[in-house]
């Protein structure tokens, strides 16, 4: 797969909240995560931690209320998205999440993601 072809592969499976699908089809075993600076993990290696770390996201939430997934820009071997999700996490309350999520594709598969946002007050 192309870049763009990946991007919206990605984007369709995030539609259908199908995140785990598109981490077990698109990413690359060695694919390198980072959250911002402060975030809870901030750089996580390899297919299975960045699972793991989605999985414990997922695990902190109570209820996930709606969200949406913009369509992908695609340069290069790059493209972007914009995801907003209005959650509601275990013991912080309900917050409406934005972000930039960047991704790097080689080989047809997903080697890099940075997310960019407010890291959320307890």
């Amino acid at each position: 797969m192309n870049t763009q072809e990946v991007a919206n592969a990605l984007v369709q499976f995030c539609r259908e909240g199908k995140n785990f699908d598109a981490m077990n089809e698109l990413y690359a075993d060695n694919i390198v995560s980072e959250e911002p600076k402060g975030a809870h993990q901030e750089f996580t290696n390899g297919k299975e931690a960045v699972i793991g770390k989605s999985k414990q996201w997922f695990e902190s939430v109570e209820e996930i209320h709606g969200g949406t997934v913009s369509d992908p820009i695609v340069s290069g071997n790059f493209f972007a998205v914009t995801m907003d999700t209005d959650v509601t996490f275990k013991g912080m309350g309900r917050v409406n999440m934005q972000e930039i999520c960047v991704y790097e594709v080689k080989d047809g598969k997903i080697v890099f993601e940075r997310f960019f946002y407010n890291i959320p007050e307890h």
